[in-house]
């Protein structure tokens, strides 16, 4: 039963949503070096509710990562929220944004947003870097 959810779900995706729209494995900073490479020589940009740190690599495409502190949102179903939010937005723009490894920090004003207000946070966000 369970794989005839998964297997309809793949039918209904268009094969452009799929290539395009994808966050595999190789679009995530996923070592403690990889972080700390973007923590100690990286570009800031924020606004209110994140900052991000943005470093510059020679994959050709870029890569996210993300350091959601206990102490800014201290409730796990919050830390989740904010953290699809961002994987989302990335998600969308991530073909735009050129060779960048990016570690995305959030506030403690993200934890009362809406999600509206963070996708438009994001976006301004993504904008500035990509110029």
């Amino acid at each position: 039963m369970r794989r005839a959810v998964h297997a309809s779900a793949r039918e209904l995706a268009t094969p452009d949503d799929s290539a395009r729209n994808r966050f595999p494995r190789q679009a995530r900073l996923t070592r403690p070096g990889e972080y700390q490479r973007v923590f100690s020589g990286a570009k800031r940009y924020g606004d209110k509710y994140f900052t991000v740190l943005a470093a510059h690599n020679d994959r050709g495409y870029p890569r996210l990562g993300m350091a959601v502190a206990r102490r800014a949102i201290p409730r796990a179903v919050g830390r989740n929220r904010i953290k699809r939010q961002v994987r989302e937005s990335f998600r969308h723009i991530q073909g735009e944004l050129g060779s960048w490894d990016l570690v995305v920090l959030a506030k403690a004003s993200a934890r009362d947003a809406s999600n509206e207000c963070l996708q438009r946070s994001l976006a301004r966000v993504w904008q500035r870097l990509k110029r």
